[in-house]
């Protein structure tokens, strides 16, 4: 089963609190599709462990392709000099020639070293015994790519950690722009706040247009709330603002954004079926993976597409993402391929 957001996160805070307790193991495997919780801890141990002094001597920090497993093992077998512990951290891990040659060092680790492996993008078969030995000896933390429902709740944790907030349309609009890509978000709104006035601690829809360039009028999140409510008017505005930029706004991106969109208007649906009677916004949301403000929009929606037309529409995009790919398609533009869609979704 996929690892969750919120269980990499309960992961990553259990491995800080034992650090930031100084107690340390002797190997951290560090793994998995997502990088951002990986960059996170080790860039904590490289900067925490030994003091400034104690690094020149004590800390080295190699890439993956430029080191082979017997090197790393003899350069983890080194004695740290005037420190309690040496830190080796490889970076780009995965990059390491049969990794799996480390089993004799990981099988008795020296308990002065930790060894941090940074495997990013993929994870160590677990089945091997390189894995089994890493998880007994030390941590094995692996991480997965999030869910772009898990987006917008992680946003607003992330800047309530800083003592920040943010509008729910200016999340959705980060949301729908960056993907579920922690780190380039994190980086993005540590950017804004540089911009933004001293002082300013909440961020609006006009600050992403404003210096993330983000439209907050002509996006997917506008698209789909023009459908949603069945304003023919708005939905053509955008779509004509689309065509004339193709490659800014791609086909593909915008009919996930639309599925997703049907998807949760499906949910709803059933959820009010085993719930009717006063269901709280708070637990409607959980179930969306939308913020509570946003509720409102889906029950108009519902109200507007039926079961039975939100079925349709799911068939519907499930056509046209393949006549995006060139199936069945003729000779239509994808600016004209999404205003057949959309048309066929609102009539």
């Amino acid at each position: 089963m996929a690892k969750k957001l919120k269980d990499v996160i309960t992961d990553y805070n259990r491995i800080i609190a034992d650090l930031k307790l100084k107690i340390y193991k002797p190997l951290y495997l560090l793994m998995g599709e997502e990088p951002y919780y990986i960059d996170q801890i080790s860039q904590y141990i490289a900067g925490h462990v030994l003091t400034e002094t104690e690094r020149s001597f004590n800390q080295q920090i190699v890439y993956g392709k430029d080191i082979t497993a017997p090197q790393l093992a003899d350069m983890s077998r080194r004695f740290p000099m005037m420190a309690s512990h040496q830190v080796v951290i490889v970076r780009e891990a995965q990059d390491v020639k049969k990794i799996e040659l480390l089993e004799a060092y990981v099988r008795q680790p020296l308990a002065s070293t930790i060894l941090v492996l940074c495997y990013k993008g993929k994870t160590v078969d677990k089945r091997t015994t390189f894995y089994k030995l890493a998880a007994a000896s030390g941590v094995v933390f692996e991480t997965a790519k999030p869910y772009d429902s898990d987006m917008t709740g992680w946003i607003t944790a992330c800047l309530k950690d800083k003592k920040r907030t943010i509008d729910p349309k200016a999340n959705a609009m980060l949301v729908e722009f960056l993907g579920a890509d922690l780190t380039k978000i994190t980086h993005e709104i540590d950017k804004l706040f540089t911009l933004l006035p001293e002082g300013c601690t909440h961020i609006t829809a006009e600050h992403i247009e404003q210096n993330i360039g983000v439209s907050k009028d002509y996006n997917t999140f506008e698209l789909n709330a023009a459908i949603s409510q069945r304003d023919v008017l708005k939905a053509n505005r955008i779509l004509n603002h689309f065509a004339h930029d193709p490659s800014g706004y791609p086909m593909n991106l915008t009919i996930n954004a639309l599925f997703m969109e049907f998807s949760r208007i499906l949910k709803w649906h059933f959820l009010r079926r085993r719930h009717p009677g006063y269901l709280p916004d708070k637990d409607a949301a959980a179930v969306l993976g939308v913020h509570p403000f946003f509720v409102k929009d889906y029950r108009v929606a519902a109200q507007n597409y039926s079961l039975g037309k939100t079925l349709e529409v799911v068939s519907l995009l499930r056509e046209y993402d393949m006549r995006s790919k060139g199936f069945d398609n003729g000779a239509a533009s994808h600016g004209e391929l999404l205003r057949e869609l959309v048309f066929r979704i609102m009539h």
